[in-house]
């Protein structure tokens, strides 16, 4: 997370739990020329819209109130998703033995995606099960990890 995302996260995390849920993850990204400030969020059950619509009038004045960002940008309160992405090591270790998916920035034995359980994480360095083999993925070649819904 960057200063700026944990910054904010820092601002937004009593309201968002207040509400009843957890923060999963705050991004602060340019899409097609504009800034994006975007709140995930979570809980026991799942979140609805009812969550997000919420959370994000209760935050938009406390954010015009702080003002962590001196550019506009749009803001968005969202749910982490079924298919969210793990970062941290604590995203890790919540969701180990679950399905995952694994995207390569350069393709491996000619594929750059790999489903299959989490079955292991250290310092960045993922291990997979597919098939009844572990495969062990460095850091340095991964460019996302999400979990995996199988259909």
């Amino acid at each position: 997370m960057s200063k700026l995302s944990e910054r904010v996260a820092g601002i937004v995390r009593p309201v968002v739990e207040e509400e009843g849920c957890s923060l999963w993850d705050v991004e602060y990204v340019r899409e097609a020329g504009t800034w994006y400030l975007r709140v995930f969020i979570d809980k026991e059950g799942g979140v609805g819209i009812d969550d997000c619509e919420r959370i994000s009038r209760r935050l938009d004045p406390i954010l015009d109130e702080e003002d962590p960002i001196p550019e506009s940008y749009v803001f968005e309160v969202g749910s982490a998703g079924a298919e969210r992405e793990l970062k941290r090591p604590s995203d890790f270790e919540q969701f180990m033995g679950h399905e995952i998916e694994l995207r390569l920035y350069r393709p491996l034995d000619g594929q750059k995606s790999f489903i299959g359980m989490l079955s292991g994480y250290d310092n960045g360095s993922v291990r997979l099960t597919a098939g009844g083999e572990e495969r062990s993925f460095e850091k340095a070649q991964i460019a996302k990890v999400n979990l995996h819904v199988s259909f």
